[in-house]
């Protein structure tokens, strides 16, 4: 209604709309004392607030209702047709759009609802024909959508389903020969605003940048078309000039200044002799030059709108990114131990790189706001403020420097002195690492924003190989480089009884030393688990392999045929209806097995449930089942799931609060955060669409692979573990469908259940929707981290079978004790290391148990017994 075009700040203001303040048709009718009515979305009544003289809204985000969403504005109908009290009649239809966000353009609802819109067309239509017949006067009737649908029944984004949608006019007023074909003609949904207020008698808005669709006047007198299309040139021509200030340097500008002399020469002739063919030849040239001096300023209007106050927009990003890196760089002063924070700004200020600095700033200052062709925020403020600035981002950058040469100062001194270490960094680290690092880089580029989702699929297939390498390497190769051999018992013991009697410490000895201290994570491992193992990296390669084929997302690329696409379309209801029962039976399996009775029985009837909601909505079908003709809107199943959604969560929660109180129950903890996120995965199950099951169900299944067989074996830390839980939420976040344009936001996940519009509740089931894959891997993490802070230090034995708790209870360490003093008795012409390890040859493999405990009983600072040991002992 404005013929403007829209900012990025438009989409939140879709969310609430206040009261639009730019000139539009609508308020231009109002003040020309033209009678509106409106039915339909309320949006409208929030723009347009005491515009019409009657009118009745509807919410236009339950996208679960598509049906009387359009009864409300059709029951109108007849009763408004029949009076003559109105001059203008809007009517926004909702059902088609919900359709479209609910089940896509490919659902079978979408012909009953083009049927059903069909017969109200015909009805207005014809009611208009019998008006004209009484009053001779031509009417309009407009056809139109406000934006078109993606494959997945989205808009938002730039893909040509999106942005082109039908205009329809029709008229009597309009002369269309029978058999008169005319082919579609493309046009800016701008140039709608400027058509309407020609047509309306009224002035165009002031903001409009569109241009009158010719066409529409095409049939009048060559005085009315010259008329109208001088007034748009006018209208455009005057925005120029508001907009642009060397404005005269602009083709369009000047192409009017050349239709305006070839308009007056015109109206001369015209005045002088009315019929002539040089008057008709002259009047056509004009025409022609009017319309090409309005396609000219309608696009430069159009780019002008488009540009970005980059001067300000830069000085903004250069402040932001010089506190980010002054935070960074005292992160390590501020975790020490004396938790400080000092960033000096008095010394930079002095130096004279701060003077060179706001010298130069100041200049370019005042090179781009003397420039004839700039307009920006920053210029227009006072000298004093901009000068304000620039001291600001002078003084920041001197102190990162200032910073910056403090940490190279203390990287010298420590490469001098460095202290003792043991730690170094992995393949594995320096890859988590760079792959974090180069993503952040990623998004300072545009197409790296759109096709995001390749970035993740990339590193977590890379993660994978190098996961599948590490995994090789310690079942194949030592840490040393040469072959892992898992050596028997006894020859262990045969290395330690010879190195007493020769008084050295050989490489038996020695290896067996760190063996005890750092055993291999995958020694212990033989048969099925190995393999398991081994093949682990692969399984999850060949899941994220089969999930990107499912879903096609980005800009370039999204308009391919995926797998998604087929499952959905309605030939092959059976076949989703196969795969989403096996992904419900996996979830299932998948979830159940730390699940407390009550919440696997919750959890069986909440997938059941989930199985009838979609069946219900017309998703699925039962398997006696050939066609699902009765379809509704699911509310009852929908309902049932949530009480079984929240049952499970509320068991969590007793679950964990109860652990809160018996601290040391380590048990009931776990089991409450796994309960929890149990109930999480069933919400998931119940919002993410059919064809997305598959998602979900595999998530699990990488979930439960990387646990048994990677992190656990390999023994990751908390670091390692918690950045791949990040870099597989955000791949499952593209892996569902999403991408970073909000044409792919699935709203009617919001309106699961419901039957009206509830603000709160929508937004918070539309987010966690959107965000599932982030989020499930997130409480994933928590589970995780709990589980393994929960279980006891294993030690890992040469048996390969055998672990031992670290904590002893007293009577087991008396025990042993006793067991050391008498075989320390027993050693004669040795020390007491050598007699010790001699007496244990015979114990073999039994021995090594004995010993593993023994040095877990040194190895621990908080075992009362420790003291009580000789300091022979802790010396061996």
């Amino acid at each position: 209604m404005t013929g403007s075009l829209p900012g990025f700040i438009d989409v939140v203001r879709n969310l609430n709309s206040p009261t639009l303040l730019e000139d539009n048709v609508i308020t231009r009718a109002k003040a020309a004392g033209k009678r509106i009515l409106f039915y339909g979305d309320e949006t409208w009544v929030k723009l347009f607030p005491k515009h019409f003289l009657e009118y009745d809204g509807t919410t236009s985000f339950f996208v679960s209702d598509y049906t009387e969403v359009d009864h409300n504005v059709t029951r109108h109908l007849d009763k408004v047709l029949k009076r003559r009290d109105w001059d203008v009649l809007i009517l926004h239809y909702l059902g088609l759009d919900h359709i479209g966000h609910v089940s896509g353009p490919s659902s079978p609802l979408i012909g009953r609802k083009l049927s059903e819109m069909d017969s109200v067309l015909m009805k207005i239509h014809t009611s208009l024909l019998s008006e004209e017949r009484e009053t001779l006067l031509p009417n309009l009737l407009v056809l139109c959508g406000d934006h078109g649908m993606s494959e997945a029944g989205g808009h938002g984004a730039s893909s040509v389903e999106e942005v082109n949608t039908a205009l329809i006019l029709i008229s009597s007023a309009f002369e269309r020969k029978p058999g008169d074909a005319r082919h579609p003609k493309y046009i800016q949904q701008t140039d709608l605003a400027a058509t309407l207020s020609i047509g309306l008698g009224l002035p165009i808005p002031r903001g409009s940048v569109g241009s009158l669709i010719f066409p529409v006047v095409e049939g009048k007198p060559m005085r009315e078309q010259l008329r109208f299309l001088h007034l748009n040139t006018v209208q455009l021509s005057k925005l120029l000039q508001e907009n642009v200030p060397s404005y005269r340097k602009e083709p369009g500008f000047e192409q009017f200044k050349v239709s305006e002399r070839l308009h007056g020469n015109w109206i001369r002739l015209y005045l002088e002799e009315n019929n002539s063919e040089v008057l008709f030849n002259l009047g056509s040239k004009v025409r022609r030059q009017y319309l090409g001096a309005l396609r000219t300023l309608s696009l430069s209007l159009s780019r002008q709108a488009a540009q970005y106050d980059v001067y300000s927009m830069a000085a903004g990003t250069v402040l932001v990114l010089e506190v980010v890196a002054l935070l960074l760089l005292c992160v390590p002063q501020a975790l020490s131990g004396k938790a400080e924070l000092d960033v000096p700004l008095l010394s930079p200020v002095s130096s004279l790189l701060f003077y060179l600095l706001l010298l130069a700033l100041a200049a370019l200052h005042v090179v781009v706001c003397t420039s004839s062709d700039s307009s920006c925020y920053l210029c227009s403020l006072p000298w004093l403020a901009a000068g304000g600035v620039m001291v600001l981002i002078s003084t920041l950058l001197c102190a990162v420097v200032s910073a910056l040469t403090g940490v190279f100062a203390a990287g010298r001194r420590l490469s001098k002195n460095p202290p003792p270490s043991n730690s170094r960094w992995s393949e594995l680290d320096l890859l988590i690492l760079s792959g974090t690092v180069g993503h952040v880089l990623s998004l300072g580029a545009s197409s790296f924003i759109e096709e995001e989702h390749q970035t993740w699929y990339f590193l977590v297939n890379t993660l994978c190989l190098a996961l599948c390498h590490e995994i090789y390497r310690n079942c194949f190769v030592g840490d040393d480089c040469a072959p892992q051999r898992c050596p028997h018992a006894g020859e262990e013991f045969d290395g330690v009884a010879a190195a007493p009697q020769g008084r050295s410490t050989g490489p038996d000895v020695w290896e067996l030393d760190r063996a005890s201290k750092h055993p291999s994570p995958l020694e212990a491992l033989r048969g099925p688990e190995r393999w398991m193992v081994l093949a682990s990296p692969w399984v999850i390669l060949s899941c994220c392999r089969l999930l990107r084929s499912l879903n096609q997302t980005g800009v370039q690329w999204a308009h391919r045929p995926d797998l998604g696409h087929w499952l959905t379309s309605s030939d092959h209801k059976a076949e989703l209806s196969v795969l989403a029962t096996v992904s419900l039976i996996m979830i299932f399996v998948l979830v159940q097995k730390r699940c407390s009775l009550a919440s696997k029985v919750a959890m069986a009837f909440g997938l059941l449930g989930i199985y009838c909601y979609r069946v219900a909505i017309g998703n699925l079908l039962f398997p006696w089942q050939q066609n699902n003709k009765d379809i509704s809107k699911g509310i009852t199943e929908a309902r049932f799931v949530y009480v079984f959604v929240l049952g499970i969560l509320f068991t969590g929660t007793k679950d964990l609060l109860k652990s809160q109180i018996a601290a040391d129950d380590f048990t009931v903890k776990t089991v409450g955060l796994w309960e929890i996120y149990s109930g999480s995965v069933l919400l998931a199950a119940l919002l993410l669409r059919p064809h997305n099951l598959p998602v979900l169900a595999l998530s699990l299944v990488i979930q439960t692979v990387m646990t048994h067989f990677v992190w656990r074996p390999l023994r990751h830390d908390a670091a390692e573990v918690t950045v791949m839980h990040y870099w597989f939420g955000q791949a499952f976040f593209y892996f569902q469908g999403n991408s970073n344009s909000i044409a792919t936001v699935d709203i009617s996940a919001g309106f699961v259940g419901l039957d009206a519009y509830v603000e709160i509740p929508a937004v918070l089931l539309t987010a966690f929707a959107t965000y599932t894959g982030p989020v499930l891997w997130a409480g994933h993490l928590v589970n995780f981290l709990a589980s393994e802070a929960s279980r006891p230090a294993p030690e890992t034995q040469a048996s390969g079978t055998l672990y031992l708790r670290t904590k002893l209870t007293s009577t087991s360490m008396d025990g042993v004790k006793a067991s050391i003093g008498f075989w320390s008795k027993k050693a004669r012409g040795g020390s007491h290391c050598g007699g010790w390890a001699s007496a244990l040859r015979p114990l073999a493999p039994g021995g090594l148990h004995l010993l593993s405990a023994l040095q877990t009983a040194t190895a621990d600072p908080w075992l009362p017994q420790r003291e009580a040991l000789s300091p022979q002992l802790q010396a061996c």
